[in-house]
C-alpha cells in the first residue's frame, strides 16, 4: 500500500488530499473534508453534551458521560436518561437526517433550492399529522407519527409523477413541488380554521417542529432510518457525482440513469419522512446545511458526511438557543432555524436573480 500527498487543477486552489493505492484500491480522500468533519464532530460533542448538562436541574458536565452510561448519581442518572438524553439524541438524529436528505435533493436537482421543504415533503407529512389531531382526535405521538410519515410518502409519489417525463430534471421538481406544497399549505390551513383551541395549538407547535417531550420511541424510528440509509446514500454516491455532470454524460460514464435518481429520490424522502415524523418540519435545516458544509468544505460538490454533521450541529445548536433564551420558557427548535434559514433562502433567491440578469 502507498500513500501519497496529491494536489490536482481540477481541485480548488489550496486543497490537500491523500491518495491511497492498494493492487485493487485506489481512493482519494480531501485533508480539508476531513479536518471539518472533525470539527463538526467535536461542536456536535461539546452542544450534545451541553444540551444534556443544562436545564431546571443542572448536571456538571464531568457528570454528564457517567450519568449517560448509568454510572452517575442515580437522580442524575434519570434525569439524563429519562428526560435530556432522547431530546438530545433526536435532535442529532433528525438534524442528520434533514442534513442529509438536503444534500441528496439539491445534488440531484444540482439547483441550492431543491430539499424537501421546497419539493413538498414536509407540507405532506404536516397536512395529515394536523388531520390526524383535529379529524381524528389523535393523541398518541407514534399514531402521528406514522400519519405523517405516510403523507410524505404520498406527497413524494405524487410529486414524482407530476414532474416525470422521459425522466425527471431539477426544475421541473421543484416546479411542481412549490405547487404541491402550495395546495397541501392551504389544506393545512383550512384544518386549523375548523380545529378546537387546544388542537390548532397542538398541530401548531408540531408544525413548527419541536424536540419538546421527546422520547425514545422518537429516537428509535430516526435513528433505524440512518442507519439503513446512511450506507445506501454513500453507494449512490459515485453515480451522483456523475449525475451533477448532466444526464449524458452519465450515461456516457456508464451509469443508469433513472434507476440511479430513483434509488436517490427514495432514499432522500426515506430520511425527510423519518426525520418529520420524529420531531415536525424543523424549518429550514434540510435547505440550509447542504448549504454550509459546502462553504465550509470549498468543493464544488456536497459532502454527504459534512451535510449530516452540519445539519446535527445546527438543530442541536438551534434547540440549546430555543431551551435557553427565554428560559424557563421553551420555544419550539424550530423558530431558531427558521429565523436563521429565511434570511437565507432571501439571500439565495437574490442571488439567483442577479445571476439569471447576468450581473
Amino acid at each position: 500500500m502507498t500513500v501519497s500527498a496529491t494536489s490536482s487543477l481540477l481541485r480548488p486552489r489550496g486543497r490537500v488530499a491523500l491518495r491511497v493505492r492498494r493492487p485493487s484500491l485506489s481512493t482519494q480522500v480531501d485533508l480539508r473534508v476531513v479536518a471539518v468533519c472533525a470539527g463538526l464532530v467535536t461542536v456536535i460533542a461539546v452542544a450534545f453534551a451541553v444540551s444534556v448538562s443544562v436545564g431546571d436541574f443542572p448536571i456538571p458536565l464531568v457528570d454528564v458521560v457517567p450519568a449517560i452510561f448509568g454510572y452517575g448519581d442515580p437522580d442524575a442518572d434519570f434525569i439524563v436518561r429519562t428526560l435530556r438524553l432522547p431530546r438530545a439524541l433526536t435532535g442529532l438524529l433528525v438534524g442528520a437526517a434533514f442534513g442529509l436528505s438536503g444534500a441528496i435533493f439539491q445534488s440531484l436537482a444540482r439547483n441550492p433550492l431543491a430539499s424537501p421543504d421546497v419539493i413538498g415533503v414536509t407540507a405532506g407529512a404536516g397536512v395529515v399529522a394536523v388531520a390526524m389531531i383535529v379529524l381524528v382526535g389523535a393523541a398518541s405521538s407514534l399514531t402521528i407519527s406514522l400519519g405523517a410519515f405516510a403523507g410524505a410518502l404520498a406527497t413524494a409519489v405524487t410529486v414524482y409523477l407530476l414532474a416525470y417525463k422521459r425522466g425527471i430534471t431539477g426544475y421541473r421538481l421543484i416546479l411542481v413541488g412549490i405547487g404541491v406544497t402550495a395546495v397541501l399549505a392551504s389544506l393545512t390551513e383550512w384544518l386549523l380554521t375548523r380545529a378546537e383551541i387546544y388542537d390548532a395549538a397542538r398541530a401548531t407547535v408540531w408544525l413548527t417542529g419541536s424536540l419538546n417531550g421527546r422520547g425514545w420511541e422518537h429516537v428509535r424510528p430516526v435513528g433505524a432510518a440512518l442507519l439503513t440509509l446512511l450506507p445506501v446514500t454513500l453507494a449512490l454516491a459515485r453515480p451522483l457525482r456523475a449525475l451533477q455532470m448532466g444526464d449524458d454524460t452519465a450515461r456516457g460514464l456508464g451509469v443508469r440513469v433513472e434507476p440511479a435518481k430513483l434509488g436517490l429520490v427514495v432514499t432522500g424522502v426515506g430520511l425527510a419522512a423519518l426525520a418529520t415524523a420524529s420531531a415536525g418540519p424543523v424549518a429550514f435545516v434540510a435547505l440550509v446545511a447542504p448549504q454550509i458544509a459546502r462553504r465550509l468544505t470549498n468543493g464544488t460538490g456536497v459532502s454527504m458526511v459534512a451535510a449530516a454533521l452540519t445539519g446535527a450541529a445546527l438543530v442541536l445548536l438551534s434547540d440549546l438557543v430555543a431551551t435557553q433564551a427565554f428560559a424557563p420558557v421553551q420555544l419550539p427548535v424550530g423558530v431558531v432555524t427558521a429565523v436563521v434559514g429565511a434570511p437565507y433562502l432571501l439571500w439565495l433567491l437574490a442571488r439567483a436573480n442577479r445571476i439569471g440578469r447576468g450581473g
